[in-house]
């Protein structure tokens, strides 16, 4: 019993973090404006991964992706790839969690697979959730250090302007911790699972030695 509520809680938060560091991967606000002692407020500006927008008060917002990928700088290329990866290892890691999960009947699945399963997505999890917060955390710390970002608009030209943390940063925050501790509780589920088999075990070897006993007496 306690085997398969890790088993369903770390499955939960390991899906709730893929989709949290999926989200962010997608969001075009990695970094945003800083309108603190800015003259010019009629036009805001973020910045994501994949793309720039720019903003205007009267609710129009125009998108230009990175139309290069060797042009871009080293630090962003490996944020990139580093939440590219965070993702795949999680999606891996749902599918197998769901093979693993004790609550499911698939076949004659052994039990001690399943556990080798529910190991295999906690490690998964864990490894997802370390590549999402490195990540995320690395293009915090481009944008702490330089207070900018090189942000490319429609006419071709960068413009260094003041940028500070954007909202994608939190999301992938977030669904890099949901990973990390949904991984923590399928690892943690395994071990649930072996302690309740290794008592079962030591249960009727304690059976089987008094029946024993009983006979010889006998």
């Amino acid at each position: 019993m306690a085997a398969t509520m890790f088993q369903m809680v770390g499955f939960t938060l390991g899906l709730l973090g893929v989709a949290g560091i999926g989200a962010a991967t997608g969001m075009d606000q990695w970094a945003t404006e800083d309108l603190f002692n800015s003259a010019v407020t009629a036009v805001f500006s973020s910045s994501g991964l994949g793309k720039s927008c720019v903003q205007k008060t009267s609710g129009f917002t125009e998108c230009r992706p990175y139309f290069t990928v060797l042009g871009l700088p080293a630090g962003l290329q490996a944020v990139r790839a580093l939440m590219i990866v965070g993702v795949i290892l999680g999606l891996i890691g749902v599918l197998i969690c769901i093979f693993a999960l004790q609550c499911l009947k698939m076949g004659n699945m052994e039990e001690n697979l399943r556990g080798s399963m529910s190991l295999t997505a906690g490690i998964l999890f864990l490894l997802a959730g370390v590549c999402g917060i490195s990540g995320v955390s690395a293009f915090a710390n481009l944008i702490v250090r330089s207070f900018g970002f090189p942000a490319y608009f429609s006419a071709g030209l960068s413009c260094f302007l003041r940028y500070t943390l954007g909202p994608a940063l939190f999301v992938g925050w977030a669904g890099a911790a949901g990973l990390m501790i949904g991984g923590l509780v399928a690892c943690r589920g395994m071990a649930a699972d072996n302690k309740q088999r290794s008592s079962l075990i030591s249960k009727y070897m304690c059976i089987y030695i008094q029946l024993a006993l009983i006979h010889i007496i006998l």
